[in-house]
């Protein structure tokens, strides 16, 4: 079925590859992005390149917490599933600028839910992460854990996100997916993301900072498996639930700098830092759920995203 459907922050690194992959369904998609300065706007302006001048996207160049402009999204447009993955991202920057993480990604999508209520539209994905999980011990990461007790405001946004959802969708009937995202990379990922971030001062000969002793470990999941099951389930859509994705494996941070040396020709020079403060040791998705209802099958090991990335970044790295 083709629908029309908001994306926020479709400019973003997740965002505009799932445009890029609702267009190519034949979708019609509407975008809202405020282009900020956490990392520069020419990426973003890199990212929607190829699909801005579709007939098929709208790019509203805005703010979700202006309601004034969402009031006008909606009540110009016949949307029938909002997907919302803008917010303020970071673990580490949430620390210290905690009331705008709170703003963006609370009231911003509280925003979103109360005109989905106000334009009566029963869908609605949310971007959740695997920070929510905090130190949890128990792994591999399930739905079924508790995730009372965040390690960083970011993480503390995302719950307080799911919980909103929860609370909209038993009050008004609308349906919601929430995904965790377990560390997704890829072409256009944030660059101070640790594979971008370490690419680039690898390439350039520059240190890397590496919190801890390398042994720490995420469980990486490359942006093709993660737009994919998100365009596939859109008509699946039903009641509230909430999903891990993620590849289901472990890789440490050394074995992580080994793999980009490796693509990159070059030996990394690491800067050792302490561990830093909201970071979580580990991160490992139970994917059991998503594979079960909703065919997720991540088909990219870390050896090949990384490998696409590090060719990514060499054929763009003149652009921003």
């Amino acid at each position: 079925m083709i629908m029309k459907i908001l994306v926020t922050g479709g400019a973003g690194f997740i965002g505009s590859n799932l445009c890029r992959k609702l267009l190519r369904n034949n979708h019609s998609v509407i975008c809202i992005d405020n282009f900020n300065d956490y990392y520069s706007p020419a990426i973003k302006e890199l990212n929607i390149k190829d699909f801005e001048q579709n007939s098929d996207f709208s790019l509203v160049r805005d703010d979700i917490l202006n309601t004034e402009i969402i009031d006008s999204i909606f009540s110009s447009n016949k949307i029938d599933i909002v997907i919302h993955l803008a917010a303020r991202a970071g673990v580490r920057p949430s620390i210290n600028n905690a009331l705008l993480y709170e703003q963006v990604n609370i009231k911003g999508t509280l925003s979103l839910l109360e005109a989905c209520r106000k334009y009566n539209i029963s869908k609605f994905v949310f971007a959740s992460s695997s920070s929510v999980y905090g130190g949890n011990k128990k792994v591999p990461f399930s739905e079924e854990d508790n995730v009372d007790n965040p390690v960083s405001p970011y993480a503390a946004t995302k719950k307080a996100g799911e919980l909103l959802c929860f609370t909209y969708s038993h009050l008004f009937n609308i349906s919601v997916f929430a995904y965790r995202f377990f560390t997704v990379y890829g072409p256009s990922q944030r660059p101070e993301m640790a594979i971008h971030y370490f690419t680039k001062n690898i390439i350039d000969g520059r240190p890397i900072d590496v919190f801890g002793d390398g042994s720490s470990s995420r469980d990486y999941t490359y942006i093709d498996d993660i737009i994919n099951t998100i365009a596939a389930n859109l008509s699946n859509i039903k009641g509230y639930e909430v999903f891990n994705l993620g590849n289901s494996r472990t890789v440490k941070l050394s074995e992580l700098i080994e793999l980009i040396e490796k693509q990159t020709g070059v030996k990394a020079v690491i800067n050792r830092m302490n561990f830093a403060a909201g970071d979580v040791f580990t991160t490992y998705a139970d994917i059991l759920k998503a594979k079960k209802m909703l065919k997720y099958s991540p088909e990219t090991p870390i050896e090949e995203g990384i490998k696409k990335f590090v060719k990514w970044y060499l054929n763009n790295r003149r652009s921003f």
